[in-house]
């Protein structure tokens, strides 16, 4: 038995068929034409962009001109990071600047008893070196204080801690303890 379909179709598919397979071509057909005018909108919007008679832009390279020594050693000046500084009742504005691979420079400003500190090197088992400086002026004046430490590893997985501290005039304890991670 043959059903005689009516709606239009492509010359292609005969007019004459069953109703599944004519309701599958029939989606093939619609398919196939929304596949179509889905490129040619794509088409179109990836071209919306360009003005007529331009060409597509191409990347370019700019090269600056070489910078002399100075102006590297200025600009890397500029962007370094800016410099931790540690502080706490009895000093202030602490800062630490590696020198060399074991030696560090620490500069700051105390309040201290007799504008003398002491200071101890610590690598978390046992004290390494330990010393003392003083200040340009004693309390209760900030004065300001420089020195240089050279600080070795013992063991490679220790953390060097530099440790500022002012001592009891009474017993001779550690006061108002300033710890600074060296390396």
């Amino acid at each position: 038995m043959h059903i005689t379909c009516s709606h239009r179709t492509p010359a292609s598919i005969p007019s004459t068929c069953s109703p599944p397979i004519k309701l599958l071509k029939n989606l093939l057909y619609q398919v196939m034409k929304l596949t179509i005018i889905a490129t040619l909108i794509i088409l179109v919007s990836c071209n919306a962009n360009k003005e007529p008679g331009t060409s597509a832009k191409t990347d370019t390279l700019n090269l600056t001109p070489a910078t002399t020594a100075e102006e590297q050693k200025q600009t890397s000046k500029d962007t370094l990071p800016p410099l931790k500084t540690y502080t706490n009742k009895r000093f202030k504005e602490v800062i630490v600047e590696r020198m060399a691979n074991d030696s560090f420079l620490i500069y700051g400003q105390a309040q201290i008893f007799e504008a003398s500190f002491n200071w101890v090197l610590e690598d978390g088992h046992e004290e390494l070196k330990k010393g003392f400086q003083t200040t340009d002026a004693g309390a209760p004046e900030w004065g300001k204080f420089e020195f240089i430490v050279h600080a070795q590893k013992k063991r490679v997985n220790s953390t060097i801690l530099l440790i500022l501290f002012e001592s009891s005039p009474m017993d001779g304890s550690r006061q108002h303890e300033l710890p600074i991670a060296l390396y």
